[in-house]
């Protein structure tokens, strides 16, 4: 009888062979060919997974994804009882993936911005992850403040975690100076009041 094999799970085992290759030398770097060697499967079984390259890479973006929202979720899970204050510098500091253990992972990130600068397919991803994410940085800051503008206050936090990977991927900031600047702009948002 022939083995059966679980497509989804291969699905994320090719996933996270295209991460890897990625973090090692860029989205240019994956070749399917290199894919099918990392994951242990043959070209045939990556071929059936995805019929194009550009949809092995929609997937391989979305399974990162998958694994942020997963920790954002873990972490708050693990205190129920936090406020939204607290859970909203939970969810910003794992965003803005600064930490040591992160660096891989953002180095893949980068390379996945820098793709969808020229694919539109995957430049539709991101700005879904990005409108998601800005979903929740306003309900959490609405909760959590006085600020006038919840919407504006969160698209800035957002946009500096999502600098902050930068700075800190480069050597310009240490993962500590980062999140004290993330800190600072917290503190700010919570001085702010209506006028």
């Amino acid at each position: 009888m022939p083995k059966q094999v679980d497509h989804e799970s291969r699905r994320r085992q090719i996933a996270e062979a295209v991460c890897q290759l990625a973090d090692e030398s860029g989205l240019e770097g994956v070749t399917l060919r290199d894919v099918a060697a990392r994951a242990k499967v043959s070209m045939g079984a990556v071929q059936r997974c995805f019929g194009t390259k550009e949809e092995m890479l929609v997937f391989a973006l979305g399974h990162i994804g998958e694994r942020v929202t997963a920790r954002v979720a873990a972490r708050l899970t693990a205190s129920p009882a936090q406020s939204a204050r607290t859970a909203l510098g939970h969810t910003a500091a794992e965003v803005s993936l600064v930490q040591e253990e992160q660096r891989a992972e953002a180095r893949v990130w980068l390379a996945f911005v820098a793709q969808a600068a020229v694919t539109p397919t995957l430049a539709g991803i991101l700005r879904s992850n990005y409108a998601g994410l800005h979903k929740v940085f306003t309900q959490l800051i609405a909760e959590a403040s006085d600020t006038a503008d919840p919407d504006r206050a969160a698209r800035t936090l957002l946009a500096l975690a999502d600098g902050l990977t930068t700075h800190v991927l480069i050597g310009h900031l240490s993962p500590a100076e980062a999140l004290g600047v993330l800190d600072g702009q917290l503190n700010h948002l919570w001085g702010e009041r209506t006028g």
